[in-house]
């Protein structure tokens, strides 16, 4: 794809974030060339710039000679990688990458074209840094993850290549790059920025997304499933109350069940009054989900085409002007709140899921075996569901409400958006195993009925058990888990025509 930078679509971005190739479009270097002639102007007149001139942090105060000024910016690089853990996924690096590529392609970096040049050379010949997950605090930039991004271009540190793990110098030689040799405010153009929150809360939303529209699916199986109505999802209910998502989402529910067979045998007769909150509150709980992943993605949309580094160069007239881009108080917000929409929808998943397996509330054999009793069916697997959603409640305290001094308190208030964009990642996994064991409950669930559901639940219900055969008797559980886990992590209940961030 064409690559402009501070005008990336958000589905361009996911495409990258799963693996699209991108080229930089050319029109974008007058600008940025620009900006590396206004730091050389800035340097001739010898005025104090910072991090062009003089240390960093706590130490900007310091002034740097002309002859060091390579050095500062090597040292500040090797200096701060200085991060721990595991490395982050490379579809993430990959993403962090493709962030700071729109960022320094806006022309107030101060970069240089030849830099510019290879960060797009990485990603086009997929050489994606080996980068530690953890040390940053989301303010002053992300400043150990960038570090450990940019160590590599310099040939230190490792790269991925082909899913191996290489050398830095040496993957460099391999694609016939050199390392780079940084000019002047080079290493802090590159450290400094919001990309690795960003990348993972991006990352977060996307998966995020797609396990909603799963979670719709599965809403609607376990409805029919249980006889529930949907009735509640009349559009009469919902346009009264004005909320955009959950009048798409009760829209979304009823064509799922539209024409279903189990659903028109209980119309008349049933002395049910109403369902349980699980199934009739479906649309508000989810429309609210929609309504918050929506305004998450907004700002983030925002943040991914924004420049977010310190100092920046203007011209007309030639200025360096130190701000706090760099604080990612914007996305901490954001990943707070895809936190909270992520754990919702596991919750009210696990309490359908309950009401599946408790003959009392569906009508269905105890635990959704055939044989009670000599049989366990789905008892613990609803456990399992349980402790999933119970670990993503702890996971979803806001981390934007903490902070913590750094840089012997120059950098006095701190966003935390990078711990709480990671954690995201985490809880969509535990997310995806919550709605894979609804999604077996619920099938499991319509098996006993003689009649079928709708054509696109029954579609869902055909792509579970092509892989997972119906449980008559007691057998290894974690397999079956492991094969609904593998097919929504591909999209299997990924439908575009539910509604979405768009």
């Amino acid at each position: 794809m064409k690559f402009i930078p501070g005008d990336v679509t958000m589905s361009q971005w996911c495409a990258i974030y799963r693996g699209a190739s991108l080229t930089l479009d050319e029109a974008a270097l007058p600008a940025i060339a620009a900006g590396a002639a206004a730091v050389e102007e800035i340097l001739y007149r010898n005025e104090p710039a910072y991090g062009i001139n003089t240390g960093f942090g706590k130490l900007a105060a310091v002034r740097i000679a002309s002859d060091d000024l390579a050095t500062l910016q090597r040292n500040l690089v090797l200096s701060h990688a200085a991060g721990v853990g595991p490395a982050m996924p490379v579809s993430m690096a990959r993403l962090m990458m493709a962030l700071k590529l729109g960022s320094l392609g806006q022309g107030v970096s101060g970069v240089r074209v030849e830099t510019v040049r290879m960060l797009a050379a990485l990603l086009e010949k997929d050489l994606i840094p080996a980068v530690p997950a953890q040390g940053s605090v989301g303010a002053s930039g992300d400043l150990a993850p960038l570090a450990h991004m940019t160590a590599a271009m310099l040939g230190v540190g490792a790269f991925f290549v082909k899913g191996e793990r290489v050398p830095a110098a040496e993957a460099l030689a391999q694609a016939g790059l050199a390392p780079l040799l940084l000019g002047p405010k080079e290493g802090l153009a590159l450290l400094n920025g919001t990309q690795f929150s960003t990348a993972n809360a991006l990352a977060g939303l996307f998966e995020a997304e797609r396990l909603f529209r799963s979670a719709l699916v599965t809403g609607a199986l376990s409805t029919d499933a249980a006889k529930g109505t949907d009735a509640p999802f009349d559009p009469r209910i919902h346009a009264v109350r004005r909320h955009r998502g959950q009048a798409e989402v009760a829209d979304a529910l009823r064509g799922l069940m539209a024409g279903s067979a189990i659903r028109a045998s209980h119309r008349e007769g049933d002395e049910r009054v109403q369902d349980p909150y699980c199934l009739r509150c479906q649309p508000q709980v989810m429309g609210a989900v929609l309504d918050v992943l929506r305004q998450a993605a907004a700002t983030l949309a925002t943040e991914a085409n924004g420049v977010t580094d310190n100092p920046l160069i203007f011209i007309n007239p030639t200025e360096a002007l130190s701000g706090g881009n760099f604080h990612a108080e914007p996305v901490a917000f954001a990943a707070d709140m895809i936190a909270m929409a992520v754990c919702e929808i596991g919750s009210i998943a696990e309490r359908r899921l309950a009401m599946l397996v408790d003959p009392a509330l569906s009508g269905l054999p105890a635990f959704l075996t055939p044989s009670p009793g000599l049989n366990s069916g789905f008892m613990i697997p609803q456990v399992t569901a349980a402790a999933l959603v119970s670990e993503n409640k702890t996971r979803a305290f806001p981390a934007s409400v903490d902070s913590i001094p750094t840089s012997a308190n120059q950098e006095d208030h701190v966003s935390m958006a990078a711990h709480g964009a990671r954690r995201l990642a985490e809880m969509n996994d535990n997310l995806r195993a919550v709605i894979a064991i609804e999604w077996l409950a619920a099938v499991q669930g319509c098996d006993f009925w003689p009649m079928p559901s709708s054509v696109p639940l029954e579609a869902a219900r055909a792509t579970l058990r092509a892989k997972v055969p119906h449980l008559e008797e007691d057998r290894y559980f974690a397999p079956d888990i492991e094969a609904a886990i593998a097919l929504l992590a591909v999209g299997a209940l990924d439908d575009a025509t539910l509604p979405g961030l768009a």
